[in-house]
């Protein structure tokens, strides 16, 4: 049989292939003689930023071709006063807040919770939202807060955790919800005056949620190109390429 672990690190370093991304470099420089105007990309998310820096990839750009970065994760939109909501529950008694983990050192108006936890409030971080059907199961006399997080990727677990809560008539679990969508921060961000961003790549683990259909008023509002991109460098200069061929046509 074959092995999997080393099938798949094939698949990822596919798309790793120094040769196709100057590859891709070469053919963007070729395009980009055609651009009519500097090309000013925002990468929406925080992973690609990563990728770009990380791969060095802007520095195979040409000069008319800019990135500006995004709002990269639900953290960089959270306003500070839901921060401080959930820090007000958490120091409440017989009360265990639970978290993903990006949340805990963000700094609110009272501290972060991470302040909290060493303030003696039972603040919990999770791997999984459905790790909070075995806490409040265990503990009946407490209630457990679910302070629930992120953009598209992350609602449905939410979603699924109410279900199975109801479904289990667990009565002690609640939800401070948080959740926002991608379009509304970008169109905040297009809609400045200072704003120069004319074309968009867009993170693609939200898109598998919710479709690319999420973008079609922002690319018909604004008149800019826009691209769905996976996080793995071959990944990028295609959509790059896609990007540069978009605005030249």
């Amino acid at each position: 049989m074959p092995n999997l672990d080393l099938i798949s690190l094939d698949l990822i370093e596919n798309f790793r292939d120094k040769d196709v991304i100057a590859g891709f470099a070469k053919k963007i420089a070729i395009l980009a003689q055609s651009l009519k105007e500097k090309l000013v990309i925002m990468e929406v998310c925080g992973g690609h930023t990563h990728t770009l820096m990380r791969y060095g990839l802007t520095q195979l750009m040409p000069e008319n071709i800019e990135f500006i970065h995004g709002p990269g994760c639900p953290v960089c939109v959270m306003p500070k006063n839901r921060i401080n909501q959930a820090y007000e529950i958490a120091m409440q008694k017989d009360t265990i807040l639970l978290s993903l983990g990006d949340m805990i050192k963000i700094p609110g108006s009272y501290g972060s919770l991470a302040d909290a936890r060493a303030r003696g409030a039972s603040v919990q971080f999770l791997y999984s939202p459905l790790q909070a059907l075995e806490i409040a199961k265990n503990n009946p006399q407490k209630k457990v807060v679910f302070f629930a997080i992120g953009f598209e990727t992350t609602t449905p677990m939410t979603a699924a955790l109410v279900e199975k809560a109801l479904q289990e008539n667990i009565t002690n679990l609640f939800f401070h919800i948080n959740h926002v969508l991608v379009p509304p921060p970008l169109c905040a961000i297009l809609d400045s005056k200072n704003s120069r961003i004319n074309a968009l790549i867009a993170p693609s683990h939200v898109s598998v949620i919710s479709g690319a259909k999420i973008y079609k008023d922002i690319v018909e509002k604004y008149s800019i190109p826009a691209v769905v991109s996976g996080f793995e460098p071959v990944d990028m200069m295609e959509s790059v390429y896609r990007l540069v061929k978009q605005k030249v046509e």
